[in-house]
């Protein structure tokens, strides 16, 4: 069918247009040894900006985004953070992205292919209908069921529901590594059962934790470790102003999270006041902020302790270390990008009773859809934004009480 959306392609003046686009359905699959199905149409009405958007545009414009187009296509549909309402179902539904033939699609292997919505070989949701697996059209928590239209409140929670699942993703894996990093070491200070050293290992991770970057990600793992954690120390560390409003939203949702504004700081300084700030070396070093001082810091600068892990969710950055010294620290790096169905349904449970809409401004559609480049350039990923930007795509379906 012919829709109007947002669509990038390789093309070095016009990365990301906005017009009338077809869309495709073809068969698709949410999991290896399930049945390939078409799509259903469901129309999306409250769509999220990811820093993924604007790294496919730049990919546009290096003429490097054949890989991620759909299959016969010049052009990808982009947008994978929101919430579509399904006619045929008579419903509201969040798209779970990520599918294909893998028993994990998070986590495939080499003989096995994975698609994302938005992302990688699918279209997405900036446009005024698409197609989408039946299954991966996840509900939403009993609670709203009948829901006739959507309230911004609660769409603007929701909008984050693919990003809070990695954060579930990432402490899962933390606790994962963690526990069978340290637990013989514990067996061996204390003599205890091994069921007893690794819960303490789990818990041990986190004792002092830094999350180096003060952007989404960052603050839904900060959220995830303190919610699973109540005794770890947790640092953000990033440039922003420790008045801003991000800052001030962070220590409040994060109860006991403390702060390192590192404006005009060097790597030396930096080092020294986080280990000041947390007491003594990091158990845990997650890297969100995108730049490299985050693993000169962590491994050049010793913030990471002995027997510590590194969880570089960056994308971009290159991680290099000294073996000699990592060797004998014994230190792990992590890297896993991306969560289950299982993660992003919690995900959803945990958004819809958390604050995080009042971290969501909008852009106004049609100032959005006149310029989409200039948009993302100067509004939605300029220096100072906010921590996040959505658009009510299909205000048909909303609840536009702008008070809550």
């Amino acid at each position: 069918m012919t829709v109007k959306g947002t669509y990038f392609q390789n093309d070095a003046s016009r990365p990301l247009c906005y017009g009338e686009v077809e869309t495709i359905n073809p068969k698709r699959q949410r999991r290896r040894g399930e049945p390939l199905l078409e799509g259903i149409a469901a129309k999306p009405v409250f769509v999220g900006f990811c820093g993924t958007d604007y790294e496919l545009m730049q990919m546009g414009r290096r003429g490097a985004l054949t890989p991620k187009f759909p299959k016969g296509e010049a052009r990808l549909i982009n947008g994978h953070e929101g919430v579509v309402f399904v006619p045929s179902q008579n419903r509201f539904a969040i798209v779970l992205i990520r599918g294909g033939d893998s028993a994990d699609p998070t986590r495939f292997t080499e003989d096995e292919t994975y698609f994302e919505y938005g992302c990688d070989g699918a279209d997405g949701l900036f446009c005024d209908e698409n197609y989408f697996n039946p299954d991966m059209l996840l509900h939403l928590p009993p609670q709203y069921d009948g829901l006739e239209k959507l309230p911004l409140s609660l769409a603007k929670k929701l909008v984050f529901s693919d990003p809070y699942a990695c954060a579930v993703f990432q402490h899962e894996r933390m606790c994962d590594i963690g526990t069978a990093q340290n637990f013989r070491v514990i067996m061996a200070k204390k003599g205890c059962s091994e069921a007893e050293a690794r819960l303490e290992a789990c818990e041990n991770t986190f004792a002092r934790t830094v999350i180096f970057g003060m952007g989404t990600t960052g603050l839904f793992i900060g959220d995830q470790i303190r919610r699973n954690h109540k005794d770890a120390r947790i640092l953000f560390v990033a440039r922003s102003d420790e008045s801003s409003a991000k800052v001030r939203f962070a220590k409040e949702v994060i109860e006991g999270a403390d702060y390192l504004c590192t404006d005009g700081m060097d790597e030396k300084t930096t080092a020294r006041e986080i280990l000041r700030k947390l007491g003594g070396t990091a158990t845990v070093f997650v890297g969100t902020s995108g730049s490299e001082v985050e693993h000169r810091v962590a491994f050049g600068e010793g913030v990471l302790g002995c027997n510590g892990i590194y969880d570089s969710f960056s994308l971009g950055p290159k991680v290099t270390f000294d073996t000699m010294p990592f060797g004998f620290k014994n230190h792990v790096i992590l890297s896993s990008i991306n969560f289950t169905q299982a993660h992003m349904e919690k995900a959803i449970r945990i958004l819809c009773e958390s604050r995080f809409d009042e971290i969501v401004e909008l852009i106004d559609k049609e100032a959005f859809t006149q310029d989409p480049i200039a948009a993302y350039e100067n509004k939605i990923f300029a220096k100072g934004s906010s921590l996040k930007t959505a658009v009510v795509w299909n205000p048909e379906y909303m609840e536009m009480d702008l008070t809550k």
